[in-house]
This record gives structure tokens, sequence and C-alpha cells, in this order.
């Protein structure tokens, strides 16, 4: 209702889909070792995060401002940008931090600042459907974890070790994320392309 009868087409199923999927690979690589072992020090994740989940993500949130959709726009710019953040920081800028103390609160707080910034379209999803709700939600839970586990880290505590059984609770649920937005997307394409409801979101 929101978007402006433009010859763009919706770009939802690309965010989407760029978020899902970068988000679940993500997961995999924060599950413990030896099954996080092939995304050692995120290498896979770099990829889909500068192309899939940040360059397309970023492209799909111009298209819906443009489009006059805030909501999407907004939320697809926001984590686009976040997936930039996220591969310069560890894989540019990294160095410059000092010892592996700073670089984890570090990391918590980069964290928490998603988590922030979460909320704030948590708390304005229930306008666009349950599964944009479910959506946010576990990526509100993601972030919480997140900042619990490199807090945790940087204290010294050994609860989120790598091989930590911990870890599938991180992993498990960032991967479960992704599913979701996965589906949202899917339901998103396919009641597009029949003209109808096919699939509930």
């Amino acid at each position: 209702m929101e978007e402006k009868p433009e010859w763009w087409a919706s770009p939802a199923v690309v965010g989407l889909m760029g978020f899902g999927t970068t988000t679940m690979v993500a997961g995999l690589s924060n599950l413990p070792t030896p099954y996080s072992a092939g995304f050692a020090n995120n290498w896979v994740v770099y990829g889909m995060a500068l192309t899939f989940g940040g360059t397309a993500q970023l492209l799909a949130g111009i298209i819906a401002l443009r489009k006059g959709n805030m909501f999407a726009g907004s939320a697809f710019v926001g984590y686009g940008a976040f997936w930039w953040a996220f591969t310069l920081m560890l894989t540019t800028f990294l160095g410059q931090a000092g010892g592996s103390t700073p670089v984890l609160w570090g990391i918590a707080g980069f964290s928490f600042m998603w988590m922030m910034f979460t909320f704030t379209f948590l708390i304005n999803s229930p306008k666009h459907g349950w599964g944009i709700v479910a959506v946010f939600f576990f990526l509100f839970i993601a972030f919480v974890l997140l900042v619990v586990k490199f807090a945790s880290l940087a204290s010294g505590q050994t609860t989120f070790a790598a091989d930590g059984s911990a870890n599938w609770a991180v992993g498990g649920e960032i991967i479960f994320t992704g599913l979701v937005a996965w589906y949202v997307a899917t339901a998103d394409l396919t009641n597009w392309n029949y003209g109808r409801k096919v699939l509930p979101a």
C-alpha cells in the first residue's frame, strides 16, 4: 500500500534473499568446531556479504526508497551496509584494533548497535505481516546472542569457546533467522508469480 505505481518491480525478493542466504552462511560459521571448520575465519561469509548480502541489498533498498517504501528501503540499505561494515571490519581494519580482548569488546559493541537498529524495525514491523515480524524478532534475538557471546569471550569466559556447545544456540538461531527470511522471500515471489496467495507470509 505504501509503494508508488512505478515501473520498478518490488525489490523485496532480492533484498530478503540477499539477507536470508548470507545470514544462513554466517550462522554456519558460528557453529562449534568441527562443524564450522569449512567456514573458518569467515572466508566463505565475506564473498556472500559483499555481493548478495551487501551490494544486492543496497540496490534493493535504493529501489524500495524510490518506490516510496521507507520501511523496506531503510531496512535493505541498512543491512546491506551492515554486511559491508562487517566484512571491512574483519578484513581491513582488524589489524588496527590491537589484541584479542579489544577486538572482542569491539565486536560486542558492534553487535549491540545493530541490535538497537533491529529493534527499531521490530517495533514497526507488525504493519507488514507476520513473516516480517518473525524476521526482525529472530534477528533481534540473534544480535542479543552475539552481544552475549563476544562480551563473554572478551571477559575471559569459555562458555562460547570455538568448540563449545553454546555455539549451537548462536549458530542455530542465526541460521533459523536466515531461513525465515528465505521463506518470506519465497512466499512473496510465489504469490506474485501465481497472482494469488499460495504461501502465507
